[in-house]
């Protein structure tokens, strides 16, 4: 399994970008204490496509890949992003993405020791799509159950255009008491039976044992309403010149110092006059407050939150911009001591 290096501090991306990308542009932080090897960016963890792999995906294009499974409703919103683009959209990328079914079992394989359960004929919970303008594909699904050695997860292969491979990677679930990876194994009523006993969790799974920093996805809803899935995926892709770098010299920066003790910084550059609101959430999802909402000028500014009695550990902060181009979201996580 290959792993990129990333600095310890620099958290990685999460998020979702839902208008136009040069509203607001991912790049190197701007604290002068950081290391100079620190990168606003950088690829996602490559991972196995493990061993239930599409064998055609590009006959299966579909945005709606439910099939004939039953489960809780699940949108799947994954964001592609060019690490040689000064991480803005990668747009007319290949997306293909594979999960279980609520009993743990995929499609186009079975009948062996590995999954009983005779699914070769079966093609449910895989689709392909190709991303917008902001680098945006999404899928309707319902959400996935979970198999003996493995935690919550979703598989994804990304392709340029011409279909050459730029990543193969894996999407982990926020774990915990009221997470919705908990809360959709309780719901019997949808018919997930095997509730948590037996559940392989993150730091145990032999795929994200060794950190799921930039692989971590942010879930909203609930098991009566669905659940949404925001993710953010880093690729190498093509290399812009100059004169495009020049025109997306702004976005938002990661925060400084982090870990955070007292009070921390989100640096954002504008490139015009925005509305910007800030908010904090717990790894369940679940909204912690909004820091900062407010009017901000064109140009660098630099957002202080305060800690204000937040326990240790690691939240998630949406800076979400809107003005004459639209709207615009990104998310990031924060590490408090």
């Amino acid at each position: 399994m290959e792993r990129k290096d990333f600095l310890k501090n620099s958290i990685g991306f999460l998020g979702l970008a839902v208008a136009a990308p040069s509203i607001l542009r991912a790049r190197e932080a701007v604290n002068p204490q950081a290391s100079e090897s620190a990168l606003a960016c950088s690829v996602t963890n490559s991972e196995t496509a493990g061993p239930f792999p599409t064998h055609t995906p590009s006959s299966l294009v579909s945005s709606n890949i439910i099939s004939d499974r039953t489960g809780v409703p699940f949108t799947i919103n994954i964001n592609i992003m060019n690490i040689n683009a000064n991480c803005g959209a990668l747009q007319g990328a290949l997306v293909d993405i594979w999960h279980c079914d609520k009993d743990g079992y995929y499609s186009e394989y079975g009948g062996t020791g590995m999954q009983p359960q005779d699914f070769t004929a079966y093609h449910f919970l895989r689709g392909r799509q190709t991303t917008d303008a902001n680098g945006l594909v999404s899928f309707t699904s319902i959400f996935p159950g979970w198999y003996s050695g493995r935690a919550t997860h979703i598989h994804v292969h990304i392709y340029n255009a011409a279909g050459t491979s730029l990543l193969v990677t894996q999407i982990a679930f926020p774990e915990g008491t009221n997470s919705a990876v908990a809360l959709v194994n309780a719901s019997t009523e949808n018919g997930y039976t095997k509730g948590m006993s037996g559940y392989t969790y993150n730091s145990s799974d032999n795929v994200f044992s060794d950190g799921v920093t930039n692989e971590m996805s942010t879930l909203t809803g609930s098991v009566a309403a669905g659940y949404v899935l925001n993710h953010t995926i880093y690729v190498a892709g093509p290399t812009l010149g100059i004169n495009e770098v020049s025109q997306q010299s702004f976005g938002l920066g990661q925060n400084y110092p982090n870990p955070v003790k007292s009070s921390t910084i989100i640096p954002l550059n504008l490139n015009q006059d925005s509305q910007v609101s800030v908010q904090l959430f717990d790894m369940t999802g679940r909204l912690i407050s909004t820091p900062i909402n407010k009017n901000l000028s064109a140009g660098n500014n630099q957002l202080t939150v305060d800690r204000n009695g937040l326990s240790s550990g690691y939240y998630i902060y949406k800076v979400k911009v809107v003005n004459q181009e639209g709207s615009f979201e990104q998310s990031r996580k924060m590490l408090f001591e």
